[in-house]
């Protein structure tokens, strides 16, 4: 009998929501196994997860500690390496913090089952601005950026910087996660450009994206500088590379 999608949650400090948000998944009408990759939280998050694994989430919900902050991409890069080497045909990626809502993850298994997408995308921007408690200010440097990795590189998506997401293992395999430069938010970026420059099909599910409300952002400066200064390489290396698709 084939797995059902994996999810990959990154966590650091996320103990007021891990536990809702995982039973949440795990109440959806269709099935998902979830990996929590956690940082070290100082807050216990790991242990929420242990003490979850043990009890009513047992069989389907996974832990991988690391030592520390070692940044978003190194985690779902770790994650998807998890998940390919357990043989997940379907592998996703979400927040902790209820911004990506939970039950959207049937959608975007479905239009990659049914659809015929490779990566779909839990998108806030394919059908207008659909964010909600964000300053106005945050609003318009978000869409701007996707406006500019747009123009930049061509990449045919609205919300660039989406991080909710489901892939193909195939897409992840022929990518090759340890070539990965980006750590921080431009992972996603990276991820996205690099499935659409091998040929495969992404297609954006609309979604309301909720700012968080419990715990802490984990959004920087330094994070949206990564993101801005690194796309016009990025672009530059893929003239030089070349995708050897595994399906």
């Amino acid at each position: 009998m084939p797995l059902p999608p994996l999810v990959v949650i990154p966590t650091y400090n996320e103990k007021e929501n891990i536990e809702r948000i995982l039973d949440e998944i795990f109440g959806l009408s269709e099935p998902f196994h979830v990996l929590v990759v956690d940082d070290n939280s100082p807050d216990g998050t790991a242990q929420i997860v242990k003490d979850l694994m043990a009890g009513r989430h047992q069989g389907r919900l996974f832990l991988k500690e690391r030592p520390g902050k070692m940044g978003l991409g190194t985690a779902y890069v770790e994650g998807f390496q998890w998940g390919l080497g357990r043989g997940y045909a379907l592998i996703g990626e979400m927040d902790a913090d209820f911004s990506h809502p939970p039950h959207k993850l049937l959608e975007l298994k479905k239009a990659i089952v049914e659809g015929g997408a490779d990566v779909s995308i839990g998108s806030r921007y394919v059908s207008g601005v659909n964010v909600v408690n964000w300053p106005f200010s945050r609003v318009v440097l978000s869409y701007m950026a996707s406006v500019y990795v747009r123009k930049v590189t061509g990449l045919p998506v609205m919300d660039t910087t989406a991080g909710f997401v489901m892939y193909r293992r195939e897409v992840l395999e022929t990518i090759d996660l340890s070539t990965i430069r980006f750590k921080g938010y431009a992972f996603q970026i990276e991820m996205k450009f690099r499935a659409w420059h091998c040929g495969y099909r992404l297609k954006e599910v609309p979604i309301i994206f909720y700012d968080r409300t419990d715990g802490q952002s984990k959004m920087s400066g330094g994070i949206v500088r990564e993101a801005v200064f690194g796309v016009i390489a990025m672009k530059l290396r893929s003239w030089f590379r070349k995708c050897r698709r595994t399906a």
